[in-house]
């Protein structure tokens, strides 16, 4: 036996080191560690298995087998038998790591490898060919290589694999054939990923595979290359690989035959031809110049070839400019003007190219630019424009006031001013700040002064400058040519107090002399006391020095004897330092020194014995610290903010310490920096603990103690549930472990606090549970435990009421009990016999309305027909640009903020100015905030906890943050799923019906969805679902259109409303009146269809359709802004009003005009012309006209919600000033008795039933090709959306993860997400798609037809009986089948294959992008900040307390952007 095996202690494992006693030089040596036991030593008696290739191993506790090797563990030959393990080898042909006598045949020669310098060795000659050489034949020269009897295959990793031909130890291969060689694709296209990874290569393994055990025992690296990625002639020669350059074809190539002497065949660098170095190229702009290019090898164009051109690269677009070859070794850019953008930039450093014959490129190795300069640009003054480099030629031009080339100047001498000329001098300095504005008497201030022409060299202003009458002296270090001046204040006279910067440039004449505006003031500096008087030797004490006039002068020295105390900052009132340390315990005299001030007071500091701890209590904690620990030591109040240390892992935690005097403070133990998954129950030592006290660094590592962390209590929750039932009195038991710390030899606890609700109850601890006596409470609360730095709800306990009860009361129910059985039996038994009297009834109901759909069948057919007529004519169009489909940005805004029109999303940011720069910045870090998902999820989960968060808030809030997520749609994605999985988990926990989920919009998450799909189903709406909507709602509208409609209630006598029905015979006449075109009075009059009872704006909305029915309706005239006017024979003309004088006027009731009231024939000619204020109008404008035309108006264009309008407004209110009541068709039903009986009837009246049917049936084809589209997987080519599919997958995913196999539960939570939350409120709300005007009986018709939608998509039987809706019974047959279509396609979305992740989101990135700039994400952020102001606190809370927040530093990083926005800040 050649090795060892020795027990090494270790704290927690023991580990046996593994010694091989034969090692090199004689020597023994360790080659291998093995953690064995836990816990304890492992005890010397050792034994061998009978094979010995195990050990057995026992501690106190524990017997362990272990292997004696594990040669598995290395994976190639120079590890394995690198290691030094004796009893591991190299099995060749098996490739594997293993002992002698597991490897087949390894007697034989070269099959087991034992030392290093047996391991297969292989080259390869050629060892690397082009790509586009195929079938090559590779000689492979091998080393160590057993016999290879059985043969062996060549693999070219995953390229190719043939066999190899062995003869003796050479083995020969074949490269691959071309249609396995790798691709290796030229720059300028797209490129492989091995190509982007190498360049003009690509690496492969060339591996040899024995055929016997088909294992691969040798490899080596063999290389393709591809000359033809390279497009420039340097970088296709300087490749290591045998490529040529071919000057005129402008390729480069492997084979030096496919390029001839004659096509410029290059081989070497100095050969190719390319631009040589040259300095600066100067070219102002605006100024047409050539720029002349030494170059060498520059090709002569061939026959056929185009010459040479310059391409200059100006901020973006490409300037191509003819060029000059002159020969092999210059060529020149023809004369030329360039230009660029803007005057921020003063000198422009351009890329230049020079090209021939199109595109083919001269390298330029040296990258010459060419500099376009302005002078002009940044130079707004003399000097700033005389101190620009000579290079540029610009000097200033006195008559223009700029900065200029000579050319552009007019030609006075004396108007031109350069620096190289004689007169270089620039007049008119001005000064236009000074720092600082007061300084001693004594003189040493730093003046800096700034402004403009201040001289061009420092001689010019060296004994020029004045401060208040004093000479201060120029300093050279802080002089700027032109702009600033830094010079040292001499000493000032008693008599001079104040007074103004003067400065000469070069002379003193008025044209180079300035005096600035402000004033500069001499002060007396005084100190009054400071504060804190002494402190620790090792320094490290804030001091505050409070005096007079302490901010004047540019340099402050405070010193503490021979001590410097380093300056932190100060004001008027005060300076603030920090002491340093002191080699010696003594009091010692404060001296300020301002400049050349000193200040004489008598104050002194201390230094004192720096701080000691004598003993700390108790000296352990919890690893969440937070703990108390006590602390003894001396001059402990000497310091000012001491903390407490923990370090351990490399990381380092901190505590806040308070002192409560000299001799004593109280700590709270700091965490131990231990990751978030440590489960471990061992206890932990830091590797350093201690103080920090001020700068005493004797105390960061405390040595006298051994700090010892335990781990932290573990809790257990209630129960799955986590609801705890108890009785009044009875205490809550909180189990769980490591409640009280294994301290040795002591009784230690604790200190924790229990809260029920918002009382403690007083506890009882042991090593397993907790023991509270709850408070006297009842209901249900929430448990809390804390203890140290941590907290934690094992869940909520529910206190039952006691209702201990008498006999007497015992007695009495009873007897009630048996009086209510008695009762619940004759219920059942009337009920038995009401509800088959219901039944016949219902058969009755049935038969009727057969006979009713029967009779009604005709007139449906001849309605439908007509209408198909009239709905051909309107869509006959659609296909192009008939359907007036809103854009995008105004389709999302009337989902997302239904009824705000000019919402702040869609403006810039308005912030004053002076606040702007900070709100940008504090929204951007918010941005980055709401970016942060774990921060947007604990955003939403806390504003969703608030009571005072209310559903409006809710929308509003998910609606924001999706605008702001719109152009992140991946991450959107992300955290609306999380938020759904969230709500469905809370729903089945609250033991809510499954069914119940997404029902209603009742959280954040909920609308979110609603959002999400309006994002990504607009692209449907337009391909697909558009169409039959828009038709829909044309039908009806032409329908409703065809009968009266009465203009105050919004009755019709068309409907699929009960509610909306005219319950009595209106006498009418349809009349085709010919209306002259307003944009054209020239073209031929339109004829419309018009009903004689009409009121005159419903005439004019009827013309207003037929003339403009392709225009959207937010293009068309407005009706309320055109008259009409009846043009009769004799060439009178008559303006036609809803109301004027002679309006009829019975018992208080006012008619509303009709064509029947003016007798307006058939046939007509009308007009619409702009609106006029008729005698009428001006007289009554105040009074009836005002409120009643203005009251019904609204009423016609209201385009609300669907339900009754009655049921809101009160139809017709008197008028307050006349009392008079205004009606159309019919009066109000709640003014005499006849009609009441027969609208609160629950059976409808046959006639009026038929009239519900008849529009039913004519509509149907309408219904149902909506239907059909919206319940189609691939409908009109049209696939099926795959936010649709991820989604039902989605939940799937979900219904499967909580156990739920309930088919109708799953359809529901389908039905909840898509159809009733989506296709439900673009039925219900067309206007939300296209660009239409929705009347009140439109909307009551398509709420019916939603009504019905949201039938179809349930999963209870529909039932129905005499008291069911009348919109139930109208679609009662058609329902059952749409079920199946529902059904259908459910069961298509499940079949198809599932969307990948990274399919979904390219998807969403697509959309994501075409939608990136639709609102404006400042003002949303700003928006949803508005909520962040209102719950500030309650959202640091969470994010305080979280460790994932913690680690991130999301609370630090939203009150950073708290302070940005707020407005005092």
């Amino acid at each position: 036996m050649l090795s060892k095996k020795l027990p090494v202690k270790n704290p927690i494992f023991c580990s046996l080191a593994t010694i091989r006693v034969d090692g090199p030089r004689g020597n023994a040596l360790q080659y291998e560690t093995v953690q064995v036991v836990e816990p304890g030593p492992v005890l010397r008696d050792m034994a061998f298995s009978k094979d010995r290739e195990q050990l057995y191993i026992m501690s106190e506790r524990q017997l362990t087998r272990v292997p004696v090797e594990s040669c598995s563990q290395y994976r190639s030959c120079s590890e394995c038998l690198g290691s030094g393990d004796p009893h591991c080898g190299w099995c060749v042909l098996h490739n594997t790591c293993t002992r002698k006598e597991r490897c087949e045949r390894s007697r034989e020669p070269r099959r087991f490898a034992s030392e290093v310098k047996q391991c297969v060795r292989l080259t390869v000659h050629p060892s690397n060919i082009s790509v586009s050489q195929y079938n090559v034949l590779l000689v492979l020269e091998t080393y160590n290589v057993p016999e290879l009897t059985a043969g062996v295959n060549c693999t070219f990793e995953d390229l190719s694999e043939m066999d190899g031909l062995v003869i003796g130890n050479q083995i020969q291969c074949y490269s691959p054939a071309a249609k396995e060689v790798p691709r290796i694709i030229k720059e300028n296209g797209e490129r492989s990923p091995e190509a982007k990874l190498g360049g003009d290569h690509h690496v492969v393994q060339l591996q040899l595979k024995s055929k016997e055990t088909g294992m691969t025992f040798a490899s080596t690296s063999f290389v393709f290359y591809n000359c033809s990625v390279h497009n420039s002639c340097l970088s296709c020669v300087e490749s290591p690989y045998r490529c040529h350059w071919c000057k005129y074809r402008h390729v480069c190539t492997h084979d030096p035959k496919s390029c001839s002497f004659q096509e410029g065949r290059v081989k070497l660098p100095e050969d190719c031809p390319q631009l040589l170095r040259v300095d600066k190229i100067l070219v102002p702009v605006e100024v047409i110049k050539p720029i002349t290019l030494k170059a060498k090898n520059l090709p002569q164009p061939q026959s056929g070839q185009r010459g040479y051109e310059c391409v200059l690269n100006i901020q973006g677009s490409e300037q191509r400019v003819p060029a000059l070859r002159f020969n092999s070794s210059s060529v020149q850019c023809q004369n030329t003007s360039y230009s660029y953008e803007g005057m921020e930039i003063n000198n422009l450093p351009v890329e230049l190219t020079v090209v021939w014959n199109g595109h083919f490129n001269i390298d330029n190795p040296a990258q010459n630019k060419v500099h376009l300069y302005k002078c002009g640009a940044m130079r707004e003054s003399c000097g700033l424009c005389l101190k620009a480099d000579p290079d540029f030629e610009c000097g200033w031009c006195q008559s223009q006031g700029q900065c200029t080339l000579r050319q552009h100047c007019p030609v006075h001498e004396s108007q031109w001013l350069e620096l190289s000329g004689t007169n270089s001098k620039c007049t008119n300095p001005r000064i236009t700040e000074i720092i600082p504005v007061t300084g001693p008497r004594e003189g040493g201030t730093k003046v800096t002064i700034r402004g403009e022409n201040l001289g061009l060299e420092f001689r010019d202003i060296a004994s020029h400058v004045k401060v208040a009458g004093v000479e201060c002296s120029p300093l050279v270090d802080g002089y700027i040519p032109a702009e600033q001046i830094v010079c040292e204040m001499g000493e000032a006279k008693p008599s001079q107090h104040a007074g103004f910067v003067e400065i000469c440039v070069a002379v003193c004449r008025p044209e180079f002399m300035a005096r600035s505006s402000q004033l500069y003031y001499f002060m007396t500096l005084t100190l009054s006391d400071l504060k804190p008087s002494r402190g620790p030797r090792s320094g490290g004490t804030q001091v505050t020095i409070t005096g007079t006039n302490l901010n004047a002068g540019s340099n402050v020295v405070v010193m503490f004897g021979k001590q410097p105390c380093l300056f932190h900052r100060r004001s008027p009132s005060y300076i603030v330092c920090n002491t340093t340390s002191s080699d010696e315990v003594l009091e010692m005299k404060v001296t300020v020194q301002v400049d050349r001030a000193k200040i004489h007071q008598d104050l002194f500091f201390q230094y004192v014995e720096d701080p000691t701890i004598v003993r700390i209590e108790p000296e352990w904690s919890i690893v969440s610290g937070n703990t108390p620990i006590a602390v003894w030591g001396t001059h402990l109040d000497l310091i000012q903010n001491p903390q407490i240390r923990a370090k351990h892992g490399g990381k380092e935690h901190i505590n806040l310490c308070e002192v409560l005097n000299a001799t004593e403070m109280t700590c709270q133990a700091p965490a131990l920096a231990l990751g978030p998954d440590h489960q471990s129950d061992l206890t932990e030592r830091p590797e350093e603990f201690g103080f920090i006290l001020d700068n005493v660094q004797s105390l960061l590592i405390l040595n006298m103690t051994n700090f010892t962390y335990y781990p932290n209590p573990v809790f257990e929750a209630f129960s799955p549930s986590g609801i705890l039932e108890l009785k009044p009195g009875t205490p809550i038991i909180l189990k769980g472990r490591n409640l009280i710390p294994p301290v040795a030899g002591g009784n230690v606890k604790l200190n924790y606090t229990v809260l029920v609700g918002e009382k403690p109850c007083a506890v009882t601890v042991s090593d397993v549970q907790l023991l509270c006596e709850s408070p006297n409470l009842i209901g249900r609360h929430k448990v809390m435990a804390r203890v140290g730095g941590m907290e934690y709800s094992p869940g909520m306990v529910y206190i039952a009421p006691d209702s201990p009860l008498s006999l007497p009361a015992i007695v009495s129910i009873a007897v009630a009990g048996g009086l209510l059985i008695i009762f619940i039996v004759a219920v059942l038994i009337a009920y038995k016999r009401k509800s088959r009297e219901s039944d016949l009834t219902l058969k009755r109901l049935q038969m009727q309305m057969d006979n009713l759909e029967s009779r009604v069948a005709l007139e449906c057919k001849e309605a439908f027909a007509e209408l198909q007529t009239d709905i051909h004519e309107l869509t006959s169009d659609l296909d192009g640009a008939g359907i007036p489909f809103l854009d995008y940005r105004t389709y999302t805004m009337r989902v997302l903020f239904p009824g705000i029109e000019d919402h702040p999303v869609l403006r810039d940011l308005e912030v004053p100015g002076y606040r702007q720069e900070r709100v940008e910045k504090g929204l951007k870090l918010f941005a980055q905030l709401i970016n942060n998902k774990v921060f947007l999820l604990s955003f939403i989960r806390t504003l969703e906890s608030q009571r005072s968060f209310s559903m409006r808030d809710r929308g509003n809030v998910a609606s924001l943050i999706m605008t702001v997520l719109q152009s992140k749609l991946e991450y959107a994605t992300d955290v609306l799923k999380q938020l759904l999985a969230d709500l469905i988990d809370k729903n089945l926990e609250s033991k809510n019906h499954p069914k119940l989920l997404l029902r209603r919009t009742e959280s954040v998450a909920e609308k979110m969805l609603t959002n999400w799909f309006t994002f990504l189903l607009y692209k449907f709406l337009k391909e697909c679902a558009g169409e039959p909507l828009f038709s829909l709602f044309c039908a009806i509208k032409q329908q409703m259109e065809k009968g009266p409609i009465d203009a105050i209630t919004g009755e019709a006598r068309y409907s699929l409303s009960e509610d909306k029905l005219i319950r009595q015979q209106i006498d009418y006449k349809t009349l085709v009146l010919s209306c002259v075109n307003p944009d054209n009075a020239n073209s031929p009059e339109v004829p419309v269809k018009i009903l004689n009872c009409d009121t005159i704006t419903q005439v004019k909305e009827k013309i207003l359709d037929a003339i403009f029915k392709n225009v959207p309706c937010s293009h068309r005239p407005k009706a309320a802004d055109m008259d009409l006017e009846w043009r009769q024979g004799s060439g009178a003309r008559m303006i036609l009003q809803d109301e004027d004088i002679t309006t009829k006027i019975e018992n208080d009731w006012k008619r509303l005009n009709t064509l029947a009231h003016y007798q307006v024939p058939d046939g007509s000619v009308v007009a619409l012309v702009s609106k006029q204020v008729t005698a009428y109008n001006a007289v009554n404008n105040s009074t009836v006209s005002r409120t009643s035309a203005s009251k019904y108006e609204n009423m016609i264009r209201y385009t609300g919600s669907p339900d009754s309008l009655r049921s809101r407004t009160p139809m017709i209110t008197p008028d307050l000033e006349s009392g008079v009541k205004m009606w159309h068709l019919v009066k109000n039903h709640e003014h005499g008795d006849q009609k009441e009986g027969d609208r609160g009837s629950k059976m409808v009246s046959e006639i009026y039933l038929t009239r519900l049917l008849a529009t039913k049936g004519t509509l149907q084809k309408f219904v149902d090709d909506l239907f059909e589209t919206i319940f189609s997987t691939a409908h009109r080519g049209s696939a099926l959306p795959l936010a649709i599919k991820y989604m039902f997958d989605f939940l799937d995913e979900q219904a499967d993860k909580h156990g739920i196999h309930d088919p109708h539960v799953r359809h529901t939570w389908k039905s909840n997400c898509l159809p009733l939350r989506f296709w439900v409120n673009m039925i219900k709300n067309p206007q939300f798609v296209f660009d239409i005007h929705k009347n009140s009986i439109t909307d009551a018709c398509l709420s019916v037809v939603a009504q019905t939608f949201m039938d179809s998509c349930s999963t209870s039987e529909h039932r129905l009986g005499k008291d069911s809706p009348s919109n139930k019974l109208l679609y009662a047959k058609d329902i059952p089948s749409y079920k199946n279509w529902v059904e259908r396609y459910y069961s298509d979305i499940g079949k198809m294959p599932a969307i990948s992740d990274q399919d979904m989101n390219a998807y969403l990135a697509e959309q994501s992008r075409m939608h990136m700039n639709e609102f404006n994400t400042m003002s949303a952020l700003s928006e949803i900040f508005s909520y962040v102001g209102k719950y500030s606190e309650e959202i640091l809370g969470p994010l305080d307390h979280d460790d994932q927040c913690g680690k991130q530093k999301l609370a630090y990083k939203l009150e950073q952007v708290i302070t940005l926005m707020s407005l005092d800040s």
